[in-house]
């Protein structure tokens, strides 16, 4: 028997079948990916952020670090997933959601991270997302008005 399906809400809820519903954060990893308190790592859906790990040093890529930090380190968030629920590095693939803020979102739309539509997850939200970014683009928002070069685009 298939342990999963008979869990409350199964497959289709909060995301239950991938992981956690709700987690707190306890470590940023860089813009776009997070530890949580179960030592699971989650890298957001549907966005890129420039490098600052590793020794990358990306225009923009503290900033985006920085930013997700303010946003939800130590504190608790919810967690949604889509069809695939992990990477090929084993991380989480995983919307993020702090006091109402979906932080994939917020850091498009505030200049921190690009768009990165990888199917089948995000298909429902790319056009959201890409319209998000051509705002900040057009705005000059974070990366868009601060780099020559901006690496995820």
């Amino acid at each position: 028997m298939n342990l999963l399906g008979v869990l409350p809400g199964g497959c289709g809820d909060s995301g239950s079948r991938c992981g956690p519903s709700s987690a707190t954060v306890s470590r940023v990893v860089d813009g776009d990916t997070v530890e949580l308190d179960t030592g699971q790592k989650v890298r957001y859906l549907l966005v890129d952020t420039p490098e600052s790990t590793n020794g990358a040093d990306d225009c923009y890529g503290h900033e985006a670090a920085d930013y997700n930090s303010m946003l939800v380190l130590d504190r608790k968030v919810k967690l949604s997933y889509d069809q695939e629920c992990t990477d090929r590095y084993g991380r989480l693939l995983a919307y993020v959601e702090v006091d109402g803020i979906v932080v994939n979102l917020r850091l498009v739309k505030q200049g921190y991270a690009c768009v990165l539509f990888i199917s089948p997850n995000g298909q429902d939200k790319k056009d959201e997302y890409e319209e998000a970014q051509f705002e900040a683009k057009s705005m000059g928002r974070g990366m868009w008005g601060a780099c020559e070069e901006v690496t995820c685009d």
